[in-house]
């Protein structure tokens, strides 16, 4: 069984990226990673060969910045990267550069990959998420954060990222996948205040004009992490590749996870989530089977 990581970055630096983190968290199932790198605006070239793996492959990009609608110059930044993995490779592991795998899930994919990999059946799997908010002590817990996510995909060409990368399609149709039981932990909401504002501006200009961002973006020095509706205490372990930065944060952020700011009808579908499992509305980007 062959293994290939991809991904793509751009002003990783910047934007304070883990990138390093994300790559090195799926390494070890890995056997070639390759990295879409787009045209960057400081050292993110250098940041990428400071890993100093030779299973690292690097793609030079250039973002078509025009491809606004949806998001989707992420997408194809994303298949940039997915048509580069070797042709002999069985599975493709998919990682943004905000997303970490814990250590202790490892062992976890790789009997995964290896026990449906004879079933052509199973196009892709599904992960569970985390999304940390603010500092690494909260999760996100209502309904506008995503559940679950492909990022495990077989090496079809028919396979394409999907709107804004989110997730994958094939001949525009859901790929049939499985859930495992292994999770992301996404922090792309876990920067300096100064800096989640300042990506806040250059992200939105990937789905919007300027004009848009101007009104809609706040012009402030830094992001109020406090207007959020619901968080969760995280009481668990980081990766261990993420430990140098949790021990490095230079701002706080405290919040009381009791102080739920809901609608009534946010506070009935929350009713049923928490009865039945079932998330009404939810967004599916797969099918299970």
């Amino acid at each position: 069984m062959k293994v290939s990581g991809f991904t793509f970055i751009r002003n990783a630096i910047l934007f304070d990226y883990p990138i390093v983190e994300a790559i090195t968290s799926i390494l070890p199932v890995c056997d070639e990673f390759i990295v879409a790198l787009g045209k960057s605006e400081d050292e993110t070239y250098g940041l990428i060969q400071s890993i100093s793996s030779p299973k690292i492959k690097i793609v030079h990009t250039v973002w078509d910045d025009n491809l606004r609608e949806g998001g989707s110059v992420l997408a194809d930044e994303t298949n940039k990267a997915f048509k580069a993995i070797s042709p002999n490779t069985d599975w493709c592991f998919y990682i943004q550069g905000d997303e970490v795998v814990h250590e202790k899930y490892l062992p976890v994919i790789k009997h995964e990959m290896e026990n449906h990999l004879p079933d052509k059946r199973v196009e892709g799997l599904l992960f569970n998420y985390l999304h940390f908010y603010g500092s690494y002590d909260y999760t996100g817990d209502s309904r506008k954060w995503y559940r679950r996510e492909v990022r495990i995909v077989r090496n079809i060409p028919e396979i394409h990222s999907y709107r804004d990368a989110q997730g994958f399609r094939i001949k525009n149709r859901h790929l049939a996948v499985k859930q495992i039981d292994a999770s992301v932990y996404h922090y792309g909401w876990v920067k300096p205040p100064s800096v989640q504002q300042a990506k806040q501006k250059s992200f939105n200009k990937l789905w919007h004009n300027d004009d848009w961002v101007e009104k809609k973006i706040p012009s402030v020095n830094e992001f109020d992490y406090s207007s959020i509706d619901s968080l969760t205490s995280f009481n668990g372990t980081h990766p261990e590749v993420m430990q140098p930065r949790i021990q490095a944060i230079n701002w706080k952020f405290s919040f009381d996870p009791t102080q739920k700011q809901f609608t009534f009808k946010q506070k009935f579908l929350r009713l049923v989530e928490k009865l039945t499992g079932w998330r009404i509305g939810e967004y599916k980007n797969y099918k299970i089977i």
